[in-house]
């Protein structure tokens, strides 16, 4: 049985459509993240699910209980907001065993649970501090306590991360992965950063305009996206339009590169590339797809160079290629250059149009 499944569920706020018929099941120990920009309906579906929004229409099972109507305090899960959401006037024992107050659990049971849980946290021997003492990833910890306190069936994360500092956004996401996997808790996350969706899901649902456009592994989402908003959302890629012609090539301007889809030819057509797919050969190599371009710039990012180039003979065309820094063998590639690039067959793929 799945531990939590959704049926056409839609809501509006007044004319603005936030979620249209949205289907979604996940199954039990799942890590699941809802991925988009803003605005696109995911932090509304997990407060539906929550029960902090009441959907106008669609059902809400958990394992084998219809929670569509029921309020959020009937509701069995854990929640972590942003903005921490502790309480600034008790301390970190008593922001941890809030929730066990309210089920009005044994005072012993609940003292031995805190402990358990901020040692589970990496927060041990903090119960007496209070919020204002710690730092965000400490108190984003204590929230996470206090989340599975009550040992939920499901775990809601409301971007738990986007308040930290970059060092500590990977430390927590990394042991908010390793936590949910060693305790098997069902967990659904909202963010609309692509590396930590990519990072921490086992499946991503990627959504715009209050749909679901493509539901995957992070993998397959990366590598074979649905449409070109998934292409274009998650990671860097190149779109390239020209008209399919025979033998499975395309042509865009007075460049001809073969692709690996099968289309009729006269096809006016879309195709995207990921920037790392792009190779660097030397100046006088005449493999299949290569062609000379020249740098317009070139951001040196630590491990590889993010370089915009213009193919010579494709007048407009502008390409983003990622070259591994420890490969370059200190090839001048400095805006002005003349490099010869090639592109895969294998890495042209065609764009579907969006959902």
């Amino acid at each position: 049985m799945a531990q939590l499944t959704i049926r056409q569920l839609v809501k509006r706020f007044g004319n603005f459509l936030a979620l249209d018929a949205i289907d979604l099941t996940i199954e039990r120990g799942e890590f699941v993240v809802l991925l988009g920009p803003s605005g696109c309906g995911k932090t509304t579906l997990l407060r539906a699910i929550a029960g902090l929004e009441t959907q106008d229409a669609g059902s809400i099972v958990q394992g084998a209980v219809d929670i569509s109507r029921l309020p959020p305090a009937q509701r069995d899960y854990g929640i972590v907001f942003q903005s921490y959401a502790l309480f600034p006037n008790l301390s970190v024992a008593e922001n941890v065993a809030y929730g066990l107050r309210n089920r009005k659990a044994d005072r012993q049971l609940i003292k031995q649970r805190v402990g358990e849980m901020l040692t589970l946290v990496g927060l041990p021997g903090s119960e007496e501090k209070y919020p204002a003492q710690l730092s965000g990833g400490q108190q984003q910890r204590v929230a996470l306590a206090r989340a599975l306190a009550t040992s939920p069936e499901l775990l809601l994360l409301d971007e738990p991360l986007s308040a930290l500092d970059a060092i500590e956004r990977l430390r927590l996401r990394s042991e908010i992965r390793s936590l949910q996997t060693r305790l098997g808790v069902t967990t659904l996350m909202v963010t609309h950063d692509q590396e930590e969706a990519l990072a921490m899901a086992d499946r991503i649902v990627v959504m715009n305009h209050g749909r679901i456009q493509q539901i995957g592994d992070p993998q397959t989402v990366y590598c074979q996206p649905a449409n070109d908003f998934v292409a274009d959302f998650i990671g860097r890629t190149n779109v390239l339009r020209g008209t399919t012609r025979e033998n499975r090539h395309i042509e865009l301007g007075n460049l001809r590169l073969r692709h690996r889809d099968d289309m009729a030819p006269g096809i006016d057509a879309r195709f995207y590339v990921r920037p790392e797919e792009i190779k660097l050969f030397d100046t006088l190599d005449r493999s299949e797809n290569s062609f000379y371009a020249h740098v317009l710039k070139a951001e040196y990012l630590g491990s590889y160079l993010l370089v915009t180039l213009a193919a010579d003979h494709c007048p407009g065309m502008a390409l983003v290629a990622q070259f591994a820094t420890n490969y370059l063998n200190g090839w001048p590639i400095v805006p002005g250059a003349t490099l010869r690039i090639g592109i895969p067959p294998t890495a042209i793929r065609l764009v579907a149009d969006e959902q």
